[in-house]
């Protein structure tokens, strides 16, 4: 039986899970009480929650992902840039981005050290292109908010995968890397304020998914039914 999440709720909380690994969290973030375990490490985050979801935040603004990201992927010293032609394979035989499959590896290593299972994934910008990986190899749901593309060759899933990428037609961050493609079901809309290519904060995403669904574009679950 499938897992279903609520879209809008889903991206409510991945933004609040930036919050969780700032040096002084807020108290009052709805998310502490359900948190079982949190990973903070190798410039890697993520948190596991008490009802089986994963969290996987990324970089919240496009200041943050030009300055990590479009450069190089910095993860526990390994430098990987993001237009590298370097690929790998790893679980399912589907061919991933080197820097996107390192990160989601560490987040994969952490989950099987603490014995955790997750029955859903949800991750915006880095967190999304893991997010990617994770539903494929561990055959559950998921939503990738701003997803950077992660997966190339001949070993492409059908569309009909598990995963549901929402991205913005003004950000520019899920046109990357040029070479490579998303992995699952592909949803690309418009908030009520559009920018130039640089719409890449959370909180718009956050606008954009309610603007899709009170124009009917975008359902209010994955998956479906």
């Amino acid at each position: 039986m499938s897992f279903r999440y609520d879209i809008a709720l889903a991206a409510k909380m991945v933004e609040a899970s930036y919050d969780l690994f700032d040096r002084n969290p807020d108290p009052n973030n709805s998310l502490i009480p359900h948190i079982k375990g949190k990973l903070d490490r190798n410039d890697v985050q993520a948190a596991y929650l008490t009802n089986g979801v994963l969290l996987i935040p990324g970089s919240n603004s496009i200041k943050d992902y030009a300055k990590f990201n479009l450069r190089v992927l910095n993860f526990g010293g390994r430098k990987f840039r993001l237009n590298d032609t370097l690929t790998q394979k790893w679980g399912s035989n589907v061919t991933w981005h080197q820097g996107f499959l390192h990160h989601a590896k560490v987040v994969a290593d952490w989950l099987r050290r603490n014995g955790f299972r997750p029955k859903y994934v949800i991750g915006h910008s880095l967190g999304a292109a893991a997010t990617q990986i994770l539903v494929r190899t561990h055959d559950i749901h998921g939503i990738a908010f701003a997803a950077p593309r992660v997966t190339r060759g001949t070993a492409i899933p059908p569309p009909a995968s598990k995963c549901l990428c929402l991205n913005r037609l003004d950000d520019s961050v899920c046109d990357l890397p040029s070479s490579f493609q998303h992995l699952g079901n592909i949803h690309v809309g418009e908030g009520d304020r559009k920018f130039l290519r640089f719409d890449h904060k959370m909180a718009r995403y956050r606008e954009m998914v309610a603007a899709q669904q009170a124009g009917g574009h975008l359902g209010t679950h994955w998956p479906p039914r």
